[in-house]
């Protein structure tokens, strides 16, 4: 909770997009369970986030390879078959996740106080069909395409604060991954908070496990509208 914190200071409010604006667990369970029937979704959860990190820790690749290739390497630890047809079709899935239903309305009071932003771990083109459903124009949108790397890096924060021209004690950050968002955001000394949305696999979704202490902790936009808004 934020009760009881002063953010007055904040100027921007920098989000992660997958996860915690855009319901991406629902768009890749949908997608993923045909690949793989039977499988609990805790599990396709678990090993999609494992087998992502490990593609996004070596050589720089686009977005839409990490996703087509994570569900590859899915099918191997999980032997099952998976085709080249099958991957690429999960990566282009992305662009039909939707938001989540207290995305739009939060980004729209938050625009009327803040600056907001984007850090995600995203191609260009792939967050330029994902905005459109967003409702609100960004000051900033840093994806992983731009800098050549992916969160958990610092080099991604650290752009988004060069960008923002702004001290880190204006900026707040929100995201879902606690591996991907908290720990960065941590170690940058930068303000955040952690999204923590209901999951099959609670704590961390989709993404690797991780430990950290947020400066605050919200279960969704809503309310963390209401604790910073009103």
């Amino acid at each position: 909770m934020l009760v009881g914190m002063d953010f007055s200071s904040i100027r921007l409010i920098t989000f992660d997009c997958y996860g915690t604006l855009i319901d991406w667990e629902t768009g890749m369970l949908a997608a993923l369970r045909p690949i793989f029937p039977g499988v609990p979704d805790a599990k396709l959860l678990e090993e999609y986030g494992e087998a992502e990190v490990e593609l996004e820790a070596g050589e720089y690749l686009p977005y839409r390879q990490v996703l087509a290739r994570s569900v590859e390497t899915m099918g191997q630890r999980l032997n099952v078959v998976v085709t080249k047809d099958a991957s690429r079709r999960f990566a282009e899935s992305l662009v039909e996740w939707e938001p989540f239903p207290d995305t739009v309305t939060s980004l729209q009071a938050l625009a009327k106080k803040f600056r907001l932003g984007i850090i995600s771990n995203i191609d260009d083109d792939l967050f330029a069909a994902t905005k459109k459903k967003l409702g609100v124009e960004f000051s900033m949108i840093v994806t992983a395409q731009q800098v050549r790397s992916y969160k958990p890096s610092s080099t991604n924060f650290e752009e988004a604060v060069r960008r923002s021209g702004l001290k880190k004690e204006d900026i707040l950050h929100a995201g879902q991954s606690v591996y991907h968002d908290i720990v960065p955001a941590n170690a940058l000394g930068i303000r955040n908070v952690w999204v923590d949305r209901p999951s099959a696999r609670p704590g961390s979704g989709a993404t690797r496990p991780a430990v950290a202490q947020p400066t605050a902790k919200v279960s969704s936009l809503a309310e963390l509208v209401k604790l910073l808004v009103g």
